[in-house]
């Protein structure tokens, strides 16, 4: 029998919910243990991968991918949440805010898809940009389109009866958990792996600003659930709320604050992981500048090549009269008189000079 046919029939025999039971009470959710082994094992066989064949993958990604994406999934599938929203909506509320939130954004910041391109071989390196290049999933990842699904999503779980529903049909709630974390990936994977996932108009500052626009709307679910005068699946938590639960209106106005608090805590770390691979696309970008920069000169430095770079200065160089009168040319640097992202760099550090 699946935890939430057990929670659903023991569900009057609960004790109240207490800091010390919030943290102690776990049930087990073989679908959600079985997803959790599945991505942790391919993950830690792709870092293998990666590192046998002499190549270095973050910790960071590996504890972020491990503790706030898979101990994400666990939390809100096996943890008092689980157990408890069967007779409470703020916990079912917390629970799905986890799954299309900050679950997501664990597995994003491990950036699963960079690593699955790095540690399998040629070939499927190459189905699996394939795959990201489809038209399906493009449409799906597309920035507007997946915030609009993730919105959707929530609106469809709260406001139809598929909430209700799933509450009664255990198979149904866990492909409710399954809905949610799938809106939420395909808006936040895109937005944080390092491949090209997204149109090329959608560099960091874009995705900084459709990260801050997420944040505003994701919000509103929790607004709505909040302020909504008709209760959630208010017939399944009017029938089975303890003697010891709050107000079943109460109850949902809780869950609809704890949903918008935890949407706007999530938004911040969001912003800070696309500012942060901003800054450091940047400096990558600089490196790379000054190793062109450094080939460039090299010719010039050197005795062998000065002539010819005298040659090719003196052809493409503009040749003006000195403002002494007296006759001689002076010959202005290549840098100068090209215009290109290595004349100008060097230009700006004459500047500076």
């Amino acid at each position: 029998m699946s935890g939430h046919a057990t929670a659903a029939l023991a569900v009057g025999s609960l004790p109240e919910l207490t800091p010390a039971r919030a943290l102690g009470s776990w049930q087990l959710d073989v679908p959600a243990l079985i997803l959790i082994a599945l991505l942790g094992g391919l993950y830690g066989w792709g870092v293998l991968r990666v590192r046998r064949a002499g190549g270095t993958w973050s910790p960071g990604r590996i504890l972020a991918f491990g503790l706030l994406g898979l101990g994400g999934l666990a939390v809100a599938t096996m943890s008092s949440l689980a157990v408890y929203d069967h007779v409470l909506f703020w916990p079912a509320a917390v629970q799905n805010v986890l799954l299309d939130l900050i679950t997501p954004l664990g597995l994003a910041l491990g950036d699963p898809l960079r690593l699955a391109i790095e540690a399998l071989p040629g070939e499927g390196a190459g189905r699996v940009r394939r795959a990201m290049s489809g038209r399906v999933v493009r449409l799906l990842t597309f920035p507007l389109v997946s915030t609009a699904l993730v919105l959707g999503t929530e609106l469809t779980v709260y406001f139809t009866p598929y909430f209700a529903t799933a509450l009664r049909v255990g198979w149904l709630h866990e492909l409710m958990y399954l809905h949610l974390l799938a809106a939420g990936c395909l808006f936040v994977v895109p937005v944080l792996t390092r491949e090209a996932a997204l149109p090329t108009w959608c560099n960091h500052p874009v995705r900084a600003a459709l990260v801050f626009l997420d944040g505003i709307i994701d919000a509103v679910p929790g607004l709505v659930v909040m302020t909504h005068g008709t209760l959630i699946a208010g017939a399944w938590y009017l029938h089975h709320a303890p003697a010891w639960s709050p107000d079943v209106q109460h109850d949902q106005q809780i869950g609809g604050g704890a949903m918008l608090s935890i949407a706007e805590l999530v938004a911040l770390p969001f912003l800070l992981a696309i500012l942060a691979q901003w800054a450091r696309a940047e400096r990558v970008q600089a490196a790379a500048l000054d190793r062109r920069l450094d080939r460039d000169l090299a010719p010039a430095a050197s005795p062998v090549a000065a002539p010819g770079r005298a040659r090719a200065a003196s052809d493409e160089a503009e040749a003006v009269r000195a403002s002494d009168g007296s006759g001689a040319v002076r010959v202005r640097p290549w840098w100068e008189t090209e215009q290109n992202e290595v004349a100008a760099r060097i230009r700006r550090q004459h500047g500076e000079d």
